[in-house]
């Protein structure tokens, strides 16, 4: 395996806040793997990560302390590394002229040109030999003109909102990378229709730890089915469709009760469906809930479900990391067909799919897995053999370490 220099800097939107798990997860394996690793985030987070003070206190913020210290400081970053800014400022004309000098985003990336002066600072002191950007839209428009200040090599990481609902200048980012990752094939096959060179391209999952476990024995048969949900209240998640479904599935001898994990703008709408439907006593609200808590949480689950769909705007998951999380603890998962996920939850084999913003096919999937005897216990084992295989964390940062030691190389 290909190991990159010591030191390498990780930037994204915001490391340290507790929904980022899979970030900082990664960067700390990095670390298990002997590299130093510099954190860089553009914003500070409104709820931070619980249980890694460490990572909290090392980690720079770039916008931070308002806009007007952001850009004093940036500006005088940017000044001092004036002798270094020959092929960043080719790269900003460029993007300026593919954006427009007059539209609001072509005045954006002016600050950001200067935020990145920043970001070159950090990586110049800290010797930093390889920059990995997390996210493809704010992230990367600040770390590729900062590398090019530094000298030094980036790779990205494309997610899912940052190519589709706010895809600027893919093709020119992946040319400029020394590799442009992505979380999944249907993802690739997007970039490429957007104009994104193939040969640029790689597909990278975003990794899941294991749990040092084996199978569960087998449930025993009880009045009540508990099922699961977790994510950030907004409508892309679904959890308005996987209420209506445990809605329509309230007269099964077995009772379904829902637990929902987590919190965001959609509360209170939740709470008045949950109240029109009748199911204040089978659906509970655990509000956030810190990544410490999760496992026990999916431990006491017979089902977890994400009911993800398109939002209004567009914006839609590409490959949940919770789905993730449930499959590597024997959890069965019932998901929809959207994005990257049959990738991962590939149906009537490692979990069962709907279609995205329906209800009814939901609840016929929920139907079909409590109702047949051994099925869940069959998808959870060879969900749990999939995700170790194509999703582990170990294997994903190996493949990581691999594409940093490329690019340092060349």
């Amino acid at each position: 395996m290909i190991r990159p220099e010591p030191t390498i800097a990780y930037l994204a939107p915001a490391l340290t806040a507790l929904e980022s798990t899979f970030v900082y997860d990664e960067l700390l394996a990095l670390e298990r793997e002997g590299v130093r690793v510099v954190p860089v985030s553009v914003h500070r987070p409104t709820k931070y990560l619980v249980g890694h003070d460490d990572l909290l206190v090392r980690t720079q913020y770039l916008y931070d302390g308002g806009h007007l210290r952001t850009f004093a400081r940036s500006l005088a970053s940017c000044l001092r590394l004036w002798r270094r800014q020959g092929r960043s400022l080719r790269w900003l004309i460029a993007d300026i002229g593919e954006v427009g000098l007059f539209r609001a985003q072509g005045w954006k990336l002016i600050y950001q040109y200067l935020v990145a002066g920043e970001l070159a600072r950090i990586l110049v002191e800290n010797d930093c030999r390889h920059l990995h950007i997390h996210f493809a839209h704010v992230p990367t428009q600040i770390g590729m003109y900062a590398a090019a200040m530094a000298g030094i090599p980036f790779t990205v990481m494309a997610h899912a909102n940052d190519i589709f609902e706010r895809g600027l200048l893919l093709a020119r980012k992946a040319e400029r990378a020394a590799r442009f990752l992505t979380i999944s094939e249907y993802n690739r096959a997007h970039l490429e229709r957007v104009g994104v060179a193939p040969a640029r391209l790689a597909v990278m999952r975003c990794g899941v730890s294991f749990p040092v476990r084996e199978m569960p024995p087998s449930r025993q048969r009880r009045l009540s089915c508990r099922i699961g949900t977790l994510g950030r209240l907004v409508e892309k998640k679904g959890v308005d469709d996987l209420i209506r479904a445990v809605g329509l599935l309230r007269d099964r001898p077995c009772r379904i009760e829902l637990s929902i994990a987590g919190d965001g703008p959609l509360r209170g709408m939740l709470d008045d469906l949950v109240a029109s439907l009748g199911l204040g006593d089978q659906v509970r609200f655990e509000g956030s809930m810190p990544h410490a808590q999760v496992r026990e949480w999916m431990d006491g689950l017979d089902a977890f479900v994400l009911a993800c769909k398109p939002d209004a705007n567009g914006d839609m998951d590409g490959i949940p990391v919770v789905l993730m999380e449930a499959m590597s603890q024997f959890v069965p998962v019932i998901s929809t067909r959207l994005s990257g996920i049959p990738e991962l939850v590939v149906d009537g084999e490692t979990g069962l799919l709907a279609n995205p913003a329906d209800p009814a096919a939901l609840a016929r999937r929920i139907a079909r897995l409590l109702d047949t005897p051994g099925l869940g216990r069959e998808l959870a084992v060879q969900a749990e053999a999939h995700v170790r295989a194509e999703f582990g964390q170990q294997v994903n940062v190996e493949r990581l370490l691999g594409h940093m030691g490329i690019a340092i190389r060349q």
